[in-house]
């Protein structure tokens, strides 16, 4: 039997809309609504395999139905805009799918789908109409059925109706359910209903008389009486809301059965649109066949004959510039992707002759002749290269990174669509998981192909991608700091830092025992052993069985987030000991077992800094992260204990003081705030003083440390309802809390409301350095978005500069070690803090460097107070 699948276009994507959270793409496009939608299109299909799709859509003009009802009420609701452009983004989709849309002026897309089901269904095939508006039960017939989806956060789950699913939910058959509708209204329809008559009453009416007619027929034995007199007074009004209710099964609209059938969905056309739209998950369902092959792929070319690629360096060692790419597997590395034109893209497969130190001598040879080498990752291929602060690399993938910090990845095909225009295929495309180093190595193809997009795309966008930086004023930014950034980070992965096995161990078991403790405890006070580490066992425990209050319910369960806990914690002492709990087994888990797993042979851990990834500038730490440490907790901090230096070093730490105030007290020029460093005050006692109304000498260690929260709470742009959960307070005091400090520091005030109104200005705010933070929730229509976003523009110029000073600072001290040919290496950097392994002879030397250049990082109407300690381990030293 044919099965036809019919889609209410409008409704599904409204519903994925508020589902989903907010996504664009590179463009600024919105993508929320139109991915949410095809993974329920996608989800649908591989349910059914079904052989026939088509989508209705509503036209702009008002039907017949709205009409009739605008002189008793106005008209819809307006989409939000974030939702209005991904309606042609969606048919173009479908368009190059292959899918048919419809639509017929004067009627909706849900008479379009009535009509079509019926029609449909009486041919003897079998429909299934998927809507997320309740309105289309009334079609479900035999051989009809209506599939509701219902989406959020978790997924989606679709509910299927049959006449008898909705008598069961609903009491009343499919036709019976319009008299429903009609008596209640709905004004997101527009149907006005018959006032005083809600759902149940009006499901009460119709399962007893099964028709607005016939129950007016019957209008002296309704009850209540309330019901009775609305429908006798309104009964006009009942008819209208049930015509307005009631969907047509016989529209003239024009459809072909065979127009709908199902093809190939995953043509070139929709692997384009899916590259543009970013939807990586939905590209992973396109097989080779949907990959066009583009035209600059007729000049790649693989090469390994000694005398040829003796040629290309002649070549190459004239071009203006190069694009170039190690070829790295997870073995070891396989060849080098070349490009220095157009039509002159090449990979060298190391063969024979063609050895990797070969092609490293190449490329450093090569780096000595041209002011231009253009490539991705340039710091995981220092390892192999071994060029230094004065290289001429140029790091597309960071550049990338720079104009746009929102994006996840800058890979070759990243670059190619968001700055070239060009969409192709990635490595995942082509290779799929497999090893690229591997396939190199047996000459595949699409090993090839891969290998020489790395190295055109690197050529083509590097002329590209400086004009961009130039024009966005970042070009500076780019060449003095986040370049040379990359040799300071790679020059600390290298050093590596020393882990202390045994004291690791020991700290472990330390935690084991407390944690065990702990849980003993907790079951005590529980009355009851249980399973802490499940919400669901946890939540019953807490607010069924010891009946705490706060309970707030949710589907599967009682909430057992951190700030649901947090405000029990203070009067139930069992709530703060699961809290600790949950503090140990996480450093136990992150800690004490996770860190042993990245000590190397050397003892030491080399991690990864990363300068990609946040779109504030700061320096990102994974594999492991040594920079969310909980440094709250004593046995937190005590982590740092089992970080140490070799035999005849000792740890130096330098750590900035208050450096995000004193960047706000520069960038707002709020006098007060600025002489109040300048006098060398303590800042939060003063804040505490005039906040409070408090002499300054009668300042209490309490309100110093509210007014701490305070300031730096202003810096990260909290608000009333924030600050009262912080210090636990009512949202009134928080509100007068704020508002004294603005009095307090007016520059401040007029500082930050200039940050966000320049943020919505130009969609971005920038650091003192000129950083751009893009903040595309200003123009969002959904408030909380909004206010996100006006966070975000208090706060990123801000923390873009505490980033931009650190780098500076950090790769001022690493030149100056290495100039001075000292033995000391940067060993860490956390947030505003630098560790530097240092030998011992060279300690003073060393804590000197790193005062001069953390304090000279930058010049503000503040000094920058940098404070550096030293000792036997990273604990001691901070």
């Amino acid at each position: 039997m044919n099965k036809l699948i019919l889609i209410d276009g409008f409704s599904i994507l409204n519903r994925a809309f508020y589902g989903i959270p907010e996504l664009t793409n590179s463009e600024g496009l919105h993508t929320n609504a139109v991915y949410g939608f095809l993974n329920i299109m996608f989800k649908i299909l591989e349910e059914e395999q079904a052989d026939h799709l088509a989508v209705a859509f509503d036209l702009k003009e008002p039907t017949f139905r709205h009409k009739m009802y605008e002189e008793y009420k106005g008209t819809r609701k307006p989409m939000p805009e974030e939702l209005l452009e991904q309606v042609p983004v969606l048919k173009e989709v479908l368009a190059s799918m292959g899918v048919p849309t419809v639509s017929l002026a004067g009627y909706e897309a849900d008479d379009i789908l009535g009509t079509l089901a019926k029609r449909n269904a009486a041919m003897g095939i079998e429909v299934s109409v998927v809507s997320g508006d309740r309105d289309l039960l009334q079609l479900s017939d035999t051989g009809i059925k209506i599939r509701i989806p219902k989406t959020s956060r978790g997924g989606t789950e679709i509910y299927d109706y049959y006449p008898e699913d909705v008598k069961r939910e609903y009491q009343v058959t499919p036709e019976e359910f319009i008299d429903v509708k009609a008596l209640m209204g709905d004004s997101s329809d527009n149907i006005p209903g018959v006032p005083s008559i809600g759902e149940k009453t009006a499901t009460n009416l119709i399962t007893a008389y099964h028709s607005i007619e016939n129950a007016y027929e019957h209008i002296d034995e309704i009850k209540p009486p309330r019901a009775q007199k609305a429908l006798r007074e309104h009964y006009d009004m009942a008819q209208i809301s049930k015509t307005l209710a009631t969907i047509c099964i016989d529209c003239p609209v024009e459809f072909s059965l065979e127009d709908a059938k199902i093809g190939n969905l995953y043509t070139p056309e929709a692997y384009q649109m899916m590259k543009r739209l970013e939807f990586k998950s939905l590209i992973a369902r396109f097989g080779e066949d949907a990959i066009e092959s583009n035209e600059e792929e007729s000049h790649f070319k693989m090469v390994d004959d000694f005398s040829e690629v003796e040629e290309l360096w002649k070549k190459a060692s004239v071009a203006d510039h190069v694009g170039l790419q190690l070829i790295q597997g997870n073995g070891k590395n396989a060849g080098l992707a070349l490009c220095f034109g157009e039509e002159d893209c090449y990979v060298i497969r190391a063969f024979g002759f063609i050895s990797m130190e070969y092609l490293y001598d190449k490329v450093r040879e090569l780096c000595g002749q041209l002011s231009l080498v253009s490539v991705l990752n340039l710091k995981k291929q220092l390892p192999y290269l071994q060029l230094d602060y004065d290289s001429p690399a140029f790091d597309a993938g960071v550049a990338g990174y720079l104009l746009n910090p929102l994006k996840d990845t800058y890979d070759y095909d990243d670059l190619a669509r968001d700055y070239l225009g060009l969409t192709v295929p990635s490595k995942l495309d082509l290779l799929g998981k497999n090893d690229l180093g591997k396939a190199l190595e047996d000459g595949e193809a699409n090993a090839v192909t891969c290998c020489c997009y790395m190295g055109y795309i690197a050529w083509k966008a590097a002329p590209v991608l400086i004009r961009k930086l130039k024009e966005t004023e970042m070009y500076d930014l780019f060449l003095n700091i986040e370049m040379p950034l990359i040799y300071s980070l790679y020059h600390m992965e290298a050093a590596g830092v020393k882990v202390e096995k045994e004291a690791l161990k020991e700290y472990g078991d330390n935690l084991k025992v407390k944690i065990a403790k702990l849980e003993q405890e907790i079951y005590e006070l529980a009355g009851e052993q249980f399973n802490i580490n499940s919400p669901k066992q946890l939540g019953e425990v807490l607010f069924e069985h010891m009946e705490l209050p706060h309970g707030k319910k949710t589907k599967t369960g009682y909430s057992t987030a951190a700030d649901v806990l947090e405000k029990l914690a203070v009067d139930y002492p069992v709530v703060r000991m699961i809290l600790d709990y949950r503090q140990l087994t996480k450093l136990n888990s992150t800690y004490a077992e996770g860190l042993a797993n990245y000590i190397g042979e050397d003892g030491r851990i080399h991690g990864t800094f990363n300068q990609t990834i946040t779109a504030t500038g700061r320096i990102s730490s994974t594999e492991p992260n040594l920079q969310n440490i909980p440094i709250r907790m004593e046995l937190g901090r005590a982590i740092r204990k089992v970080f140490v230096p070799e035999e005849g070093y000792v740890f130096v730490d330098a750590d900035y003081s208050q450096i995000e105030l004193r960047i706000l007290a520069h960038m707002s020029g709020d006098d007060r705030l600025i002489n109040a460093y300048r006098d060398a005050q303590d800042i939060h006692a003063i804040t505490a003083s005039e906040v409070f109304h408090t002499p300054l000498e009668e300042v209490t260690s309490l309100q110093r440390r509210n007014a701490k929260a305070v300031n730096f709470g202003i810096v990260y742009g909290i608000s009333a309802f924030g600050l009262s959960e912080d210090l636990s307070i009512s949202r009134k005091e928080a509100v007068e809390y704020i508002d004294k400090y603005f009095e307090t520091y007016p520059g401040v005030k007029e500082f930050l409301d200039k940050l966000v109104s320049e943020g919505k200005e130009q969609g971005y705010v920038t650091s003192l350095f000129g950083r751009r933070r893009p903040i595309p929730e200003l123009k969002s229509a959904n408030f909380m978005q909004r206010s996100f976003g006006e966070r975000v523009a208090m706060n990123s110029p801000i923390q873009g500069t505490a980033a931009d000073i650190m780098k500076i600072a950090m790769i001022a001290v690493d030149k100056e070690l290495r100039a001075r040919n000292l033995k000391s290496r940067i060993v860490l950097q956390v947030h505003d803090e630098l560790l530097v392994e240092t030998y011992l002879e060279e300690k003073e030397i060393v804590t000197g460097i790193l005062e001069d250049k953390m304090k000279h990082a930058a010049e503000l109407k503040v000094t920058l107070e940098v404070e550096a300690h030293d000792g036997a381990t990273w604990f001691d030293a901070k």
